[in-house]
């Protein structure tokens, strides 16, 4: 982030000598109006992009019923989940803690109709639990796409190729995918004989890429020296096409794990032929977090950012924990990271044209109906009415651009031969202005308000 950072957020080292009275809740945001800008055309426009490959955007609750929700969320984000009691019915609320499990009851419940593919886009934010020394946050910014009903490579690499050409559309130009299998590790992990409980602690180790805490826990449960070795190779193993064949070596022919191969292998060929090969990286140790994942998986990183701005990956058999199987696949991005990744908090100008518009009082009628024209243009304005004598209305004009920062600004009542007509000014060196604020130093014209928004934008052409 840059020296103000656009998220403001609480962390265990501010304000200690505050902390029981802290006036925002750790991990949680507050988004000032220049970053709040940009993080909802950032918004907009990855759903704009999503759109143009069909996906359909869905707004889902932000509370779920805990029991409703519950068959789709793993024990440990169930835990980590704010709970609350609902004065109507007296049953226990979740604050959302995870789309995609709301996706997969809304798919479940039959309340997007039946025809598959299903291909749905979404932006929420989600709410979990986490320690103050984890230095995580509790309230996560995400925008997401999700293909249901479709279980072939195809679709793997189409939600890939989604992915990473959004990334390109929004400006980011350096990131590598990390692609792998879940049943390829989680196959090895089988092999060894762990027991349930200590191939849970080796999944979220590995989900961590925590090496030395892998070996630790399969010394625990007594793993052969072989298939631990097998195993933390896996974890380790990354690249490109080598990699493939590294994989069928550890494999020794067992089939579940040649078979997440084959599959890993048609999508990364998939990806290669379409041209998408330079932001991939194939990665045999790949185990997103959340124990619904049961195919490919990946994640999406980039330099400067220390964690993943995002990932997903199939879920063939989430949606039917709430009654009705259907094979998916998706992929959710976390906007604050990725915000920080495009350093879009050193953008201070506004998107699009924006202009002042400055009236006396007695014509305010007249002003609001200029404003009212410009905004139908798509032209942000801000309209300002103040109590001053036509023959000063240029300098109050001028010092009120001045103070909102707003280099273009519109006169209504003044040095106008008829009604029709308003005045524009374009400020060029705001120093220089504010040393004098008077006639010298600004560019003015008079328009007809018919000519007025083409006027405009050739005026603000080079500005924008």
């Amino acid at each position: 982030m840059a020296s103000a950072p656009p998220m403001r957020r609480t962390s265990s080292g501010q304000f200690p000598l505050l902390r029981e009275h802290a006036l925002v809740p750790v991990g949680m945001a507050t988004i000032l109006p220049a970053a709040a800008r940009h993080v909802r055309h950032l918004e907009a426009e990855l759903l704009t992009h999503f759109h143009r490959f069909g996906y359909d955007e869905i707004i889902l609750p932000t509370f779920e019923y805990l029991d409703v929700l519950m068959p789709g969320l793993e024990p440990t984000l169930l835990e980590n989940s704010y709970k609350i009691v609902d004065r109507t019915t007296g049953r226990i609320l979740l604050l959302r803690p995870d789309v995609t499990a709301q996706i997969a009851r809304t798919v479940a419940m039959g309340m997007v109709g039946t025809r598959f593919p299903l291909r749905l886009s979404y932006r929420a934010t989600v709410f979990r639990y986490e320690p103050e020394h984890a230095g995580r946050d509790r309230e996560i910014f995400q925008v997401g796409a999700e293909l249901i009903g479709a279980d072939d490579p195809s679709a793997d690499s189409e939600i890939i190729m989604l992915l990473i050409e959004c990334l390109r559309q929004v400006g980011l130009r350096s990131f590598k995918i990390s692609l792998g299998h879940v049943g390829f590790f989680k196959g090895l992990l089988i092999r060894a004989g762990l027991s349930s409980e200590g191939q849970k602690r080796a999944e979220q180790a590995a989900a961590r890429k925590d090496v030395p805490r892998l070996g630790e826990i399969l010394s625990h449960e007594r793993v052969t020296k072989r298939s631990a070795h097998r195993i933390l190779e896996a974890l380790e193993l990354c690249g490109q096409a080598e990699v493939l064949s590294k994989g069928r070596i550890l494999a020794k022919g067992e089939r579940p794990l040649l078979q997440a191969l084959d599959r890993l292998a048609n999508v990364y060929r998939l990806l290669c032929e379409t041209g998408f090969q330079e932001a991939v990286l194939l990665d045999l140790g790949e185990f997103r977090g959340f124990d619904y994942y049961d195919g490919i998986v990946f994640d999406v990183f980039t330099d400067g950012i220390g964690v993943e701005l995002g990932g997903g990956g199939r879920y063939d058999h989430l949606i039917g924990r709430f009654g009705r199987n259907l094979p998916s696949t998706g992929f959710a991005l976390n906007v604050d990271r990725l915000f920080r990744a495009l350093n879009l908090s050193d953008r201070t100008k506004s998107v699009g044209p924006e202009v002042l518009a400055v009236g006396p009082l007695g014509l305010s009628t007249r002003l609001v109906s200029v404003a009212q024209q410009l905004r139908q243009a798509g032209i942000r304005t801000v309209q300002r009415i103040v109590d001053s004598s036509r023959q000063d209305l240029i300098g109050v004009a001028v010092k009120a651009g001045l103070e909102a920062e707003i280099d273009t600004i519109i006169v209504v009542g003044t040095d106008s031969p008829t009604p029709e007509q308003v005045v524009v000014i374009h400020k060029g060196d705001r120093k220089r202005v504010a040393r004098s604020i008077g006639h010298a130093h600004v560019h003015k014209r008079t328009v007809s308000i018919a000519d007025l928004i083409a006027s405009l934008r050739a005026d603000l052409e080079g500005t924008i």
